[in-house]
């Protein structure tokens, strides 16, 4: 039996920074951090499931978008309650606006949607619902 989404896994190349991105900026909580053999392991709890994070020893270079021809992760989706006063904050601390808010292209799911760039470049979509998806 399901019992829910438990988490999904990225590589960073600064520990530090991923955390100042996802905790200190679009509000994740960190729930375990530790120092492995080849680096370091966090996870970030987003209150539906958790963000992994490894930091390898060597560091990891920026994250390329999968295209649209290749199977694979294309981005990581947080939803908030005000998508454009987040996407303000995140500009404002100098964060990389890939995509500014708009109406989303599925109203029946998300209402608004903005995308901007994590500090290793991984595509972050900041979503708000539809009404009555909680």
């Amino acid at each position: 039996m399901l019992l829910g989404f438990e988490h999904v896994g990225t590589t960073s190349g600064d520990m530090e920074r991923s955390i100042a991105f996802y905790c200190g900026l679009l509000g994740l909580r960190l729930a375990f951090r530790k120092s492995v053999d080849a680096g370091e392991l966090a996870f970030l709890d987003a209150g539906g499931g958790m963000l992994e994070i490894v930091a390898p020893k060597a560091g990891a270079g920026r994250f390329r978008d999968v295209p649209l021809s290749e199977a694979g992760l294309r981005h990581l989706t947080f939803a908030f309650t005000d998508v454009d006063a987040m996407v303000a904050k995140l500009e404002a601390a100098g964060i990389e606006i890939a995509e500014r808010p708009r109406d989303a292209y599925n109203p029946e799911m998300i209402r608004r949607v903005a995308f901007v760039r994590d500090p290793d470049g991984v595509l972050v979509e900041l979503i708000e619902r539809a009404p009555g998806r909680g």
